[in-house]
């Protein structure tokens, strides 16, 4: 395979100020830890990533990345010599890898390092021509193309590429500090806890079963949603809490009218989760809540249901609707 390296970019994070140091270095260590059993070399530098794929299958080192919050986006590339005509040579060679029937394209570089004695539309002019001579499947269009070849000239090498996969974005997990995610068997509460992840919280779950009341399939089918879950988190784990609740679920159902079951329920969970958390030193509880979506959901409910508690509870579902959320479970 001519692709030798992955480019990852960090996006947003370089903007982070004061804290940048503190975010990037957390976001390699967790690229790191998700690469660790893969044949790869991995160079950080102060703006990005280069993962060397050694004799390592590409696809699995993508699969890895698309786990890691705070990544912007990643691209195979091909390392080279920044000399023009073994620039030229690696990019014939990629078209012809890369383009088999039709295509429109366009040619971007960009010049990094300002010794190089061509600019950067120069480089991209004396490419082209040999480019497009190498393949009867190629034609321009500079402004709808079909394909992309960039060029980055940069002080070490110069590196080639065509694509653009889009990392997860967000933060790293853990620079945000840790929540506890209260799941239930369904998809919500799991959305939400990717979500949570995704801005940087490292979440510990727990849930409420109540077996034999409830089917010990339903426990067992949250265990497997943590299971998911838990290739977004450090070491691929995450500390699920299974809570005896069938006496206190019998007790509410024996006691309770009606109407008021289901907060009075959602009451003790709450009051319950947020003892555990603040014994725990935890800031946040986490939740699949989304306002209106069922008759527990709205904002009365809610307030009154929150009112055992006063630590921050955070919704990341809130304003989605049941479609989104069903799409990103299935993304998930």
């Amino acid at each position: 395979m001519l692709y030798n390296q992955i480019l990852v970019r960090y996006g947003d994070l370089t903007l982070k100020g004061k804290n940048k140091k503190e975010f990037l270095n957390r976001l390699y260590r967790l690229v790191k830890i998700k690469l660790k059993d893969l044949n790869v070399e991995i160079i950080n530098t102060y703006d990005r990533i280069y993962i060397n794929i050694l004799n390592e299958d590409h696809n699995n080192i993508i699969e890895a990345l698309n786990t890691v919050s705070g990544l912007h986006s990643y691209s195979l590339v091909v390392k080279c010599e920044s000399n023009l005509e073994v620039i030229k040579e690696k990019a014939i060679e990629l078209i012809k890898e890369e383009v088999k029937t039709r295509t429109s394209f366009k040619i971007e570089t960009r010049r990094a390092n300002k010794k190089f004695p061509l600019t950067s539309q120069e480089i991209s002019k004396e490419i082209a021509p040999a480019v497009l001579k190498s393949s009867q499947n190629l034609y321009v269009d500079v402004h709808n193309p079909e394909l992309l070849l960039q060029i980055e000239v940069r002080e070490d090498a110069t590196y080639i590429f065509t694509n653009e996969i889009k990392g997860i974005g967000g933060f790293p997990v853990g620079v945000a500090g840790k929540g506890l995610l209260m799941i239930s068997g369904g998809i919500d509460s799991p959305v939400a806890g990717f979500l949570a992840q995704k801005q940087g919280i490292e979440i510990e779950c727990i849930h409420f079963e109540s077996t034999p009341l409830t089917s010990i399939e339903s426990a067992q089918k949250v265990v497997d949603l943590v299971k998911v879950m838990a290739k977004f988190a450090p070491n691929n784990k995450i500390k699920l809490h299974m809570v005896p609740f069938m006496e206190l679920h019998m007790a509410i159902l024996d006691n309770i009218q009606d109407s008021y079951k289901i907060t009075i329920m959602r009451r003790v969970m709450y009051k319950l989760a947020s003892k555990y958390a603040q014994n725990k030193g935890i800031l946040c509880l986490i939740n699949g809540e989304s306002v209106g979506q069922v008759a527990s959901q709205t904002l009365q409910s809610m307030s009154v249901i929150n009112s055992v508690t006063n630590m921050p509870v955070i919704r990341p579902l809130a304003t989605y609707d049941k479609n989104d959320i069903v799409k990103l479970a299935r993304k998930i």
